[in-house]
């Protein structure tokens, strides 16, 4: 089966503007509640911004071909992004930066959390933290 395509250019029309406008507004949505996501991440330790960012490029594919191309042109996140899509990998020092962040913020939770609730996010880092190790690790970039 072919790709939809424009009726003006005849080239296959992107993926995001094949869905109706009603989901790709949740996708943007989606992509955007993961991008913010992730960005306070960078400044809470419990929140790794990796798959964060990851998500949000997801949820850009499927709702905003602008956002989606901003995101992979982004100094900061569009190395990142283009890693994952290439070789589904992430670069060894986003690892060891979302792992060490995990770890603190996981304490300092465990030190300033009542009781029961105290163990809830050690164990959601260690299974992101789990996830993210056990990914390929990114070649470094040239």
């Amino acid at each position: 089966m072919h790709p939809p395509r424009s009726p003006s250019t005849g080239r296959p029309l992107p993926a995001a503007a094949v869905r109706p406008r009603w989901q790709r507004m949740l996708w943007l949505a989606f992509g955007a509640l993961s991008l913010v996501t992730g960005i306070v991440g960078a400044f809470l330790p419990v929140l790794p911004t990796t798959p964060f960012v990851l998500l949000a490029a997801f949820g850009f594919s499927r709702g905003c071909d602008r956002c989606e191309r901003w995101l992979l042109e982004h100094r900061r996140f569009g190395p990142m992004v283009q890693d994952w899509r290439r070789n589904r990998a992430v670069p060894l020092r986003a690892k060891q930066l979302a792992v060490v962040t995990m770890v603190l913020g996981s304490a300092w939770a465990w030190w300033t959390l009542p009781s029961p609730y105290r163990w809830l996010p050690g164990i959601v880092c260690l299974v992101v933290g789990t996830w993210l190790v056990r990914l390929p690790t990114a070649p470094p970039r040239t």
